[in-house]
């Protein structure tokens, strides 16, 4: 394995950036009362990581697949996004504590981190394998260029709108969401846990499948 300081250094800065956008969308859709439109603005958050090269967790995942040798290293590189993610959304979500929007919050994202400690293990394995199918759609068809911007684009909004609609669990927002209501302990982390394997999960379904096809 060849990875230089240098390369890890700029992936976890580059993560913690994808961690602080995704804690700014997430303040957005906490702050907008339509759910519809909330969930629409979470979108800017993953279009900014794409746009700018950051680095989400969720959005590289996916292409472990197709490492081969460098399938160790790439693991390597995966562990320093997820942990700069982290940092990006604790820094954010304490922030937010600290700051006047901090009570308007307050009642919704507790509402939000109920329901997930409330769940059971499969329960949240299942949403998160659904939302890493999406996440790995909205980024592939993002980097696709041969398809035309007006469908490229749409998509991103598309896929972030129908995981939060539907419940799907996200490991990174819900980092921004435990961090923002102060809820952290074992067992929030043990559940960020379940959600990253079952995002990994779905981020490499339609990869994997693609394998097979050829």
């Amino acid at each position: 394995m060849d990875i230089s300081l240098k390369v890890l250094g700029k992936t976890f800065l580059n993560a913690i950036l994808a961690g602080i956008f995704i804690g700014l969308a997430g303040t957005v859709y906490l702050a907008v009362p339509n759910p519809v439109m909330g969930a629409f603005l979470f979108g800017f958050g993953l279009l900014t990581i794409l746009c700018y090269s950051f680095k989400l967790f969720t959005g590289a995942i996916g292409y472990l697949v197709n490492q081969g040798k460098d399938t160790f290293r790439y693991l390597v590189i995966l562990l320093m996004i997820w942990l700069g993610n982290l940092v990006g959304c604790f820094a954010v979500g304490s922030l937010i504590r600290m700051s006047r929007t901090f009570p308007k919050l307050q009642t919704r994202v507790a509402a939000v981190c109920a329901d997930k400690m409330a769940d059971n293990w499969g329960s949240l394995f299942i949403l998160a394998v659904f939302c890493g199918i999406l996440m790995y759609l909205a980024v592939e068809t993002f980097r696709r260029k041969e398809l035309d911007a007006v469908f490229r684009l749409p998509m991103v909004f598309l896929c972030v709108s129908i995981f939060i609609l539907s419940g799907f669990e996200h490991c990174i927002a819900n980092m921004y969401y435990f961090s923002v209501a102060g809820l952290w302990s074992l067992k929030t982390l043990w559940l960020i846990v379940i959600m990253t394997f079952g995002n990994a999960c779905g981020g490499m379904f339609l990869p994997a499948v693609d394998k097979i096809r050829q």
